[in-house]
């Protein structure tokens, strides 16, 4: 997965609500699209955006603590907000990485998605333009 060229740096997400915050620092990793089954039952919608951090990166900072936890295969887990529901993070047990969903975020500044999982699962009528992937400097 590429990197962004993007200054590590605190960000803050949340749910609808508010029960449920949290901070993440560092660079953000692997901003992509997804429409597989589990994501677009989900939100709902054609697709979800998802942007990766490190797992330590992640702290939950809000009245709520952390959110409800949801197997959606045996190892991968959602967490959203039980009390308005909004989808927050995605996190499967092996991997370093949390997936939080982009539009949790206050600021999606510099998180255009570079890549679209199950686009031959996405709606026939979407059509999607992805950022160009980062030059190394």
């Amino acid at each position: 997965m590429a990197e962004l060229n993007a200054p590590s740096e605190l960000r803050a997400g949340r749910c609808r609500c508010g029960d449920i915050t949290y901070e993440v620092t560092g660079v953000p990793d692997d901003p992509h699209l997804c429409s597989c089954e589990h994501c677009t039952h989900l939100c709902g919608g054609p697709a979800m955006a998802w942007v990766g951090f490190h797992r330590e990166a992640l702290t939950w900072t809000g009245p709520g603590g952390e959110p409800t936890w949801y197997a959606t295969w045996p190892t991968l887990h959602r967490g959203f907000c039980p009390r308005c529901g909004t989808p927050l993070v995605s996190i499967t047990d092996d991997s370093p990485m949390i997936m939080v969903t982009a539009f949790s975020l206050d600021d999606q500044t510099g998180l255009e998605p570079l890549g679209h999982s199950f686009r031959e699962k996405a709606a026939p009528w979407m059509t999607i333009t992805l950022a160009h992937e980062p030059q190394p400097r």
